[in-house]
């Protein structure tokens, strides 16, 4: 059945990485405790450099999950409360509506926030923790906006959500995820490194070699290679660097988890469960928010996935919890269609394991 698998995923990912698409491709399939990955194309153009399972691309929002596990993590050990309210870990936050959100609404987008740093127009300035934190107490609402009473996805809200953790804990919100999550996973080449002064991620030279180039979706490369990407100008808000095979551990931890740490693995149960429905429907599929992740009810599947992406840069992460199955999807271009696992390829999968009784 894993051939039949294979074929599957091949079948679609194929025309979405051809030699006229710049950049490349790599998947990795978890099911049934079994990996296989999937490459297509260059981690760089210029110099024909392939992608591997071992390449690191910027992951963009996928980081967002491993915070959301922190939040679990500290709500089954009894650290911090989902309603907490944010002035509990940071008193700056004096403004008459943030001060009303709770860390649980960070968690699952329902904090009604919507700042600069979230949509177009994008600003041209970047932000100290200070400017930030005065943005936040200066945030009023539309009207009919309140904490806790609707989904609107934001950057920003995940970028406060680290400064919480880091001051719920008294340390960087990197070296709470290292020690927390990656450590006790195995996955020692991801990493959320800092922004030197030519916006590259700080690595040693064995790690900056394994980094994709970025492309627009039209071809054109965008910064170097390494390059990291904020509008906020202090520690921890660059992005995540991993390779398919460390989010192929990260997948079969939240798609299975019978070989991880108990505490760990339902940590990440609760990331997943679904704790707002969004009012709407798309190509017969119904929706739903959990802690990052996104839940989407299709005919006979549920699939939990996060996608994140920049104009640099694009990843997936899909999850079937009912089959054991998950599927990652990175490519080093800007608007990858990764479309195709939520509404194809998961399905297909989860089809095919349904008929085999598995």
């Amino acid at each position: 059945m894993i051939a039949q698998m294979r074929d599957i995923v091949a079948a679609e990912l194929a025309p979405t990485a051809t030699p006229e698409h710049p950049g490349g491709l790599v998947a990795a399939l978890y099911a049934g405790r079994h990996v296989e990955f999937f490459t297509y194309g260059f981690a760089d153009d210029a110099t024909r450099r392939p992608v591997t399972p071992d390449t690191l691309f910027n992951l963009a929002s996928l980081r967002k999950p491993f915070e959301a596990t922190l939040v679990a993590l500290g709500t089954l050990r009894g650290e911090l409360r989902p309603d907490d309210p944010l002035p509990k870990y940071l008193p700056e936050l004096d403004g008459d509506y943030i001060r009303r959100v709770t860390v649980g609404e960070l968690a699952t987008h329902t904090s009604g926030l919507l700042l600069p740093t979230d949509h177009p127009p994008w600003p041209n300035e970047s932000y100290s923790q200070a400017q930030f934190i005065a943005m936040l107490n200066a945030f009023a609402p539309p009207a009919g906006v309140a904490p806790g009473k609707q989904r609107i996805y934001s950057h920003a809200g995940y970028v406060l959500l680290q400064l919480v953790l880091e001051g719920c804990y008294r340390a960087p919100v990197a070296r709470l995820i290292e020690s927390r999550i990656l450590t006790p996973l195995g996955m020692h080449t991801t990493s959320i490194p800092e922004c030197g002064p030519d916006n590259r991620a700080i690595m040693d030279d064995a790690a900056m070699r394994r980094v994709v180039q970025g492309y627009s979706d039209q071809g054109t490369a965008i910064g170097p290679v390494g390059n990291q990407q904020s509008y906020f100008d202090f520690p921890g808000t660059g992005q995540m660097f991993s390779s398919a095979r460390e989010l192929a551990t990260f997948v079969a931890a939240n798609a299975d988890g019978r070989s991880i740490d108990p505490h760990l693995r339902e940590a990440l149960r609760m990331t997943q469960h679904e704790s707002f429905h969004v009012d709407q429907k798309f190509e017969q599929a119904t929706f739903g928010q959990a802690m990052s992740w996104e839940t989407v009810h299709l005919p006979g599947v549920t699939v939990v996935d996060k996608p994140g992406g920049l104009n640099n840069a694009s990843g997936y992460i899909g999850l079937v919890p009912a089959h054991r199955i998950g599927i990652v999807l990175l490519a080093n271009r800007g608007e990858y269609p990764h479309e195709i696992a939520r509404y194809k390829i998961l399905p297909a999968l989860a089809r095919l394991l349904a008929l085999h009784g598995a």
